[in-house]
């Protein structure tokens, strides 16, 4: 047991079933602590291999410094930890008491070394991901066991995000990584492509568009539009302007909402239509349809967006699962 006093207590049972309680107080704070983890390791291996000799054939060392090592830390010590005999070394009470503590204390660093490799390698870690909720239906069921398969002792967490968000959850760390529709463009993040949404069309499932396979999008001239949100002001730059202006169609914007669901809400109580990444119809509710708009060879890029000061390991295992779970070819990183 360690108190809060840095004081370890415990007890041990003699050859002669004799039951010893010892207690050592020792400061972990001080600055010159006289017990250093080779002299734990040298004392370790003299107490199992019951003599000198034999334990310094297992450290590879000669006998005489090792005995130097185990004088040494007696004296720090101030008790005698082995009973010196010519059957061999044998522990004291005192040597006994240390033993099971020094034990534990190699463990405990030697796991901790290998946590901190793991973590470096990028074998263990946390990795927080964000994602929009249109991709949440169509891509995580695809993406989270391929994860799981790539990086089994990573701790993964999910938050959802929106496009209006995004960035600030990115650059405040609440978000290690973020699926990004469209991908971010910020000084301070990396984005990698990973994938594409074409564009579809959400409609009431009574509307007589709905009727068609593909809907030509000059049908959609003077029609009603609820937009989704832009990351730049002026919304006559995003895709779907681009791609109404191309035909020549002009829409009347009557909401410009945060998410694709509160589009999708909208859709459904008869305020309009939306122009949304196909990847929407898994989450669509009972009531809106969507359908593929012909003619329309824009889609939405889907980019993993991090922090470009982030020194992550698991940044480069995730693309790379993203990018093979969603066939992404021929486009990097910026």
């Amino acid at each position: 047991m360690l108190c809060n006093d840095a004081t370890w207590h415990g007890f041990r049972l003699t050859r002669g079933l004799r039951r010893v309680q010892y207690s050592i107080a020792i400061d972990p704070y001080s600055l010159h602590m006289p017990y250093e983890f080779k002299s734990l390791r040298h004392f370790v291996a003299v107490a199992e291999a019951g003599s000198v000799g034999k334990a310094a054939q297992q450290l590879h060392m000669a006998q005489p410094p090792l005995s130097v090592h185990i004088r040494k830390l007696e004296t720090q010590i101030g008790a005698a930890l082995f009973h010196r005999g010519p059957s061999g070394m044998r522990l004291t009470d005192a040597g006994s008491a240390l033993y099971v503590r020094a034990r534990e204390a190699l463990a405990l660093a030697n796991e901790g070394f290998e946590s901190a490799r793991a973590i470096a390698g990028g074998r263990r870690g946390r990795l927080s991901i964000g994602y929009m909720f249109s991709l949440g239906y169509a891509w995580l069921p695809r993406l989270v066991p391929a994860l799981r398969v790539a990086l089994p002792n990573v701790e993964l967490q999910f938050v959802e995000m929106s496009v209006l968000s995004c960035e600030a959850q990115i650059l405040s760390h609440k978000v290690t990584i973020g699926l990004c529709m469209p991908p971010l463009a910020h000084a301070e993040l990396a984005t990698a492509f990973v994938g594409s949404e074409p564009l579809s069309l959400a409609m009431p499932s009574h509307s007589p568009l709905s009727r068609l396979s593909a809907v030509p999008v000059a049908r959609l001239q003077g029609l009603r539009l609820i937009g989704l949100p832009t990351l730049k002001e002026d919304a006559d730059t995003s895709l779907v302007a681009s791609l109404l202006r191309r035909h020549r169609v002009s829409m009347q914007v009557v909401e410009r909402v945060e998410t694709v669901h509160a589009a999708m809400a909208l859709v459904l109580a008869g305020e309009g239509l939306a122009i949304v990444p196909a990847c929407a119809a898994a989450g669509a509710p009972t009531g809106v349809v969507l359908r593929p708009l012909q003619d329309a060879p824009e889609s939405f890029d889907v980019a993993a967006c991090w922090r470009r000061d982030l020194a992550s390991p698991l940044v480069d295992p995730f693309v790379a699962v993203a990018r093979a779970v969603f066939g992404s070819r021929g486009r990097g990183s910026r």
